[in-house]
């Protein structure tokens, strides 16, 4: 009998449920004590009392004590900026490596695969003596620009372009539409899963992006939230970590609200589109 239950208990269903549950409760709790510690008054931060009051007040001081608005706003722009650019030139380039044939394609996407292998982080001092020189430091151009090309959109689109069958570019051809036409009606269609993953890959990273918009930015007017958050932290007036949470929270709340109100089309998407 115990034979059996300890072979029941060691199935795979069984240990990936149990390995799932025990990731999830080490994601949920930090973000239990972000909720906790926003919603109650800066004494209650770092002890859980059962009648400690709740209180909106450190939401209010958070907004106050820095340009949300406009850290929302720079954020928003940043990320639909970013995706825009990456939508278009990873479509045009995955298109090309996909289905034309031109001296030096493969060497050209071997060297879209080693961006892959480079971290942004080693490019920051090269990033930003190009931004310099450009003009754009503390825009939000700046923060921008090094994205536009994405590596990973460019391969993740051309292995899905390849997948299409060729008889419908002959098909759409026949009917008279050129190559734009093509890849605008037919292949652009059928990688919708693959464009929505991407984006969610794409705006989950530049929403969340501190370093480099750090480095590259003075001044509130080019900031996003990641950066904003900085102004919570101080050496010489210490840390309100009921402020900081609530201010981390309304950094976070549109992230998370979107996850929970289109997970099912999230991990459809994701499914759909292949990625681990």
């Amino acid at each position: 009998m115990k034979s059996e239950q300890h072979l029941a208990w060691n199935e795979p269903g069984r240990l990936d449920t149990a390995a799932a549950w025990l990731l999830a409760l080490l994601w949920i709790l930090p973000l239990a004590y972000a909720v906790w510690t926003a919603f109650h008054p800066t004494e209650y931060a770092t002890r859980f009392a059962l009648a400690a009051p709740l209180t909106l007040d450190n939401f209010r001081r958070a907004w106050e004590a820095a340009p949300f608005a406009r850290y929302f706003l720079n954020t928003a722009l940043l990320v639909a900026m970013i995706l825009a650019a990456q939508l278009v030139l990873a479509t045009l380039a995955a298109y090309a490596f996909a289905r034309f044939t031109f001296p030096g394609r493969g060497l050209a996407f071997s060297l879209v695969l080693v961006q892959l292998m480079i971290t942004p982080d080693l490019l920051l001092v090269e990033n930003y003596r190009t931004m310099s020189q450009l003009g754009t430091v503390d825009t939000l151009l700046a923060i921008g620009l090094p994205y536009f090309a994405s590596a990973f959109a460019i391969f993740l689109l051309r292995q899905t372009f390849m997948g299409i069958p060729k008889e419908l570019d002959e098909a759409a051809r026949v009917e008279g539409a050129g190559p734009l036409q093509v890849l605008w009606r037919v292949y652009v269609p059928l990688a919708k899963p693959v464009y929505t993953a991407f984006a969610l890959v794409s705006v989950s990273f530049h929403w969340n992006n501190f370093l480099w918009p750090l480095i590259v930015t003075n001044s509130v007017n080019a900031r996003p939230l990641t950066v904003g958050l900085q102004v919570f932290s101080s050496v010489d007036q210490g840390v309100d970590w009921s402020v900081i949470t609530a201010a981390t929270l309304m950094t976070a709340a549109p992230l998370l609200v979107a996850f929970l109100l289109f997970q099912r089309q999230f991990v459809q998407s994701f499914m759909r589109a292949g990625i681990k």
